[in-house]
């Protein structure tokens, strides 16, 4: 994948231009001086996310050794509890 460098003052002068750029499939980094502040994705490179079921579906369609035994609902169950009260990361902050 192509990566384009470019400034905040660009990025904010020609968005039209960037967003070509990404449904072409290079990813945009804009830049403050040395440092990468931002980060956009042509969509193709965003992973898709897979209910639990498609995950295991998709195991057994490649005749994956992977197993989920008795207990994972348990273990699933404790570690959501666990995390309940955990603060999320918010990147815009």
């Amino acid at each position: 994948m192509a990566i384009l460098h470019v400034s905040e003052a660009e990025a904010a002068r020609d968005l039209t231009a960037l967003l070509n750029q990404l449904s072409s499939g290079t990813e945009i980094r804009i830049d403050r001086g040395n440092q990468t502040i931002a980060v956009l994705q042509p969509p193709s490179a965003i992973p898709v996310r897979k209910t639990l079921s498609e995950a295991i579906r998709h195991a057994e369609e490649r005749n994956s050794p992977v197993t989920l035994d008795d207990q994972w609902g348990a273990d699933l169950e404790a570690v959501i509890k666990q995390h309940e009260k955990d603060v999320l990361f918010n990147p815009w902050e």
